[in-house]
């Protein structure tokens, strides 16, 4: 099959859309796919196999996208195609949410990895959600990544076809060659007494930035020694929001008095990631909207087998099994992620548990099965 992938995001750049297009690609044309993405200009990747056309040729994301999409789709006579959905990938601009309405030939499939909305005008309100609401219900075939984007949109009147099609992890456990965890450990300047947390991610709103910081105040004032290692790149490429929260953070930093103990790594390899990964005691996920499969930075740390302290999902994850697979708190209570801390640290055999338990659970989420369900309903909606 011919497939088309539209992103607002790829390789250089810092998102976990891209990512995730670049690994479904990759697992498409294992398949026996050709597959073709359609990106900003300046972004290119070396390691796509030779089945993988990468066209970075979008300078900007606006009106005249419809126009160059039909271009493109008959220029390589694209059988079907799928559009990457995030819409601070995409600039926030209302074009890509339009576009099924505007295309002709190959069907067009959407993969939405959240359903925030696009910026239109000044107290646009309910329009914006209309936007994306217009966008499932034109589309051909509609995948969402995550239970709770599935109850959103099934409340949705007349969206049709729709699968739930969980990301993978994009960072492999993978660590550089001559890897040893106490020399990296040791790097880092993390003495053997210490726990080290790790946190991945880009920061924002909702992922608890501030309950990281107030974890981290709250164990040295109960004289638990432990580091925050913040693993990756703190802001990403596309949300020009996370930058001013960053800020918020490091103020807060400064006003506990804590950074001797935040660590940064900043963005690099994927195998310095996984290296960084492997080297943490456990990983600390607070996320504000509670756990989710939709989270990158999640599935990378259930890939690397960590212990996980995570929030509540706010939606039933059957999957996940506190105290088996994952660590389980309220949202915005530092509290209880320093005594979960404190939990792990003197209960080796719970945190071997869910070390195993993680790495079971990320079996359920590789890139082949990944990319077979969605070859699966691109070969439904071309039938």
């Amino acid at each position: 099959m011919r497939v088309g992938l539209i992103t607002g995001e790829f390789a250089p750049m810092q998102g976990g859309v891209g990512d995730f297009s670049r690994e479904l690609s990759k697992a498409l044309a294992d398949l026996g796919h050709e597959v073709y993405i359609l990106t900003r200009v300046g972004c290119g990747a070396d390691d796509l196999p030779p089945e993988c056309y990468l066209d970075p040729v979008i300078d900007r994301w606006g009106w005249s996208l419809a126009r160059r999409v039909r271009r493109w789709v008959k220029a390589h006579d694209l059988e079907v195609i799928n559009l990457q959905y995030q819409a601070a990938a995409f600039g926030l601009h209302p074009a890509v949410n339009l576009l099924p309405g505007r295309m002709a030939g190959a069907p067009l499939a959407v993969t939405f990895h959240d359903l925030k909305v696009p910026y239109l005008f000044p107290k646009a309100g309910p329009l914006r959600w209309w936007t994306v609401l217009t966008l499932a219900r034109r589309a051909a075939g509609v995948i969402v990544t995550n239970r709770e984007d599935q109850l959103t949109l099934e409340r949705g009147r007349s969206v049709g076809r729709l699968a739930l099609i969980p990301i993978g992890s994009n960072i492999a456990a993978q660590p550089p060659a001559g890897y040893d965890r106490a020399a990296w450990r040791e790097r880092w300047g993390v003495r053997p007494d210490e726990t080290l947390l790790a946190y991945f991610g880009f920061l924002n709103e909702s992922k608890g930035g501030e309950d990281l910081i107030e974890t981290l105040h709250w164990l040295r004032n109960k004289e638990i020694p432990a580091k925050l290692l913040m693993v990756g790149g703190r802001t990403g490429s596309s949300d020009a929001t996370n930058q001013a929260y960053a800020d918020r953070i490091d103020a807060l930093i400064s006003r506990l008095g804590v950074q001797d103990l935040v660590l940064w790594t900043g963005y690099t390899s994927a195998q310095e990631v996984s290296a960084n990964l492997l080297s943490a005691d456990a990983c600390l996920l607070p996320y504000r909207d509670g756990a989710s499969f939709r989270r990158g930075s999640f599935m990378a740390a259930l890939a690397h087998g960590l212990p996980i302290i995570t929030t509540t999902p706010a939606v039933d994850l059957h999957q996940l099994r506190h105290r088996r697979n994952v660590y389980l708190a309220p949202p915005a209570a530092p509290v209880a992620y320093g005594e979960a801390v404190a939990t792990l640290r003197e209960d080796s055999a719970l945190r071997e548990r869910l070390a195993a338990g993680a790495s079971a659970l990320a079996q359920e989420f590789g890139w082949e099965s990944i990319a077979t369900l969605t070859a699966g309903v691109f070969a439904d909606l071309t039938a």
